[in-house]
């Protein structure tokens, strides 16, 4: 009888650690390229609390990939270390704001994080809680556990209200925290998040402010080579690292990027049995990487926001197409018509325009009002930022 084939056996190994190439993967401080001074200045925001007093809040600014999540959350890790040297506790959460947008999510979920119930004595069930009643026992996990809590809010403007940042920063001041105490670090790609903040919270919450800036072609390659063992040795080409540095810092110096590319390569690599990562493979990778992006992003957003996006991106297509802006009643007409595809009601005009705004946000598509012309007002025209092949194939993978 033929013995059975091994269908995890690989004859070219090209990874040695894989997770060295993972978003979610936190370095070793000498891996974090580029970023020294904010560190620093992050470090020094939050130095109160490793003698137990108030740290500052602080307000991050940045594009994505510029390292916004990853130095904040190095430092308020060393912070735990650090201050234990002083006979001193830190608690540290972490929420990403997109997944838990509502306020009784985000507070539900840091109590979860702080909690330790063998200690505390105190459950933190998933539903069934007042919003209120989720802050009485957060408050009293932090004053029973530790002498200082430092809470990462990432992607802060994708909260459905402010008032988590009101209770959060204003805690102390307030008396909900008795014996301990509590610091902010709120992180957002909107330059001017902190304009849509209420006075109040601008005077607590904004007490310290740091923009990250994109990185360069050179610092990209830095913390590419930083990653490089990853890898098994020789089996990057020498011209893989700088070809993907420098499609990266070409869309803005987003260093998750060029990790994403540089990892989509090594897989591009294993499927087709290589030995090397080659720059075919990278361009290969940059694609994968686009398609996987937009569908993350895709993901996220309402089954109707996928169906104006590929109305759009099959409207572009059209091959006796001249333009590839779009007016929005042509997307809304065949908007209409997909959704008689999927036998599902559609949406007002009204609300599409919502969601063609939204998309722009997000930097899906661009729009640009047109003047149609005197006694006929004007148009909003609308154009994909990525390829309409891209775009279809992102809201198939989206909708798997």
């Amino acid at each position: 009888m033929p013995e059975s084939r091994d269908y995890f056996t690989r004859e070219n190994e090209i990874f040695r650690n894989k997770d060295l190439l993972q978003v979610s993967h936190l370095p070793d401080g000498d891996r974090i390229i580029g970023r020294e001074q904010e560190l620093t200045n992050l470090a020094g925001a939050i130095q109160p609390a490793l003698t137990g007093n108030t740290p500052n809040n602080v307000l991050v600014y940045g594009k994505t990939g510029t390292g916004k999540s990853l130095c904040s959350k190095f430092i308020t890790n060393q912070a735990i270390s650090r201050a234990a040297d002083n006979g001193v506790t830190i608690g540290v959460a972490y929420v990403d704001c997109l997944q838990e947008s509502t306020e009784t999510q985000a507070v539900q979920s840091l109590g979860h994080q702080l909690n330790d119930k063998d200690t505390t004595g105190i459950s933190i069930p998933h539903s069934g809680l007042s919003t209120s009643e989720y802050y009485r026992r957060l408050w009293q996990i932090i004053d029973q556990q530790f002498d200082a809590a430092l809470v990462i809010l990432d992607e802060v403007d994708k909260m459905e209200s402010d008032d988590i940042l009101m209770q959060l920063s204003r805690a102390v001041e307030s008396g909900k925290l008795s014996s301990s105490t509590i610091g902010t670090i709120g992180i957002s790609n909107k330059i001017r998040y902190k304009e849509s903040l209420d006075e109040r919270i601008k005077s607590s919450l904004c007490e310290r402010e740091y923009v990250f800036p994109p990185y360069d072609a050179t610092q990209i390659q830095e913390i590419l080579h930083s990653r490089s063992d990853a890898f098994h040795d020789g089996v990057l080409e020498d011209g893989v690292v700088p070809r993907v540095a420098a499609l990266a810092a070409r869309e803005h110096g987003d260093a998750r990027k060029a990790i994403d590319i540089l990892r989509f390569a090594g897989e591009i690599a294993e499927e087709q049995h290589l030995e090397t990562v080659t720059e075919t493979c990278v361009n290969l990778a940059h694609e994968r990487e686009e398609t996987s992006r937009l569908a993350e992003l895709i993901s996220k957003s309402p089954s109707h926001a996928k169906l104006v996006l590929e109305a759009m991106a099959l409207l572009v297509k059209q091959p006796d197409r001249t333009d590839d802006a779009v007016q929005t009643t042509e997307v809304y007409d065949l908007y209409k018509r997909l959704c008689e595809r999927d036998d599902s009601s559609h949406l007002k005009l009204r609300r599409v325009r919502d969601i063609l705004s939204e998309l722009e946000f997000l930097s899906i598509i661009e729009q640009e009002r047109k003047w149609a012309g005197k006694g006929k007002g004007n148009y909003m025209e609308n154009r994909l930022v990525d390829d309409p092949d891209v775009i279809i194939a992102a809201c198939e993978e989206s909708s798997r």
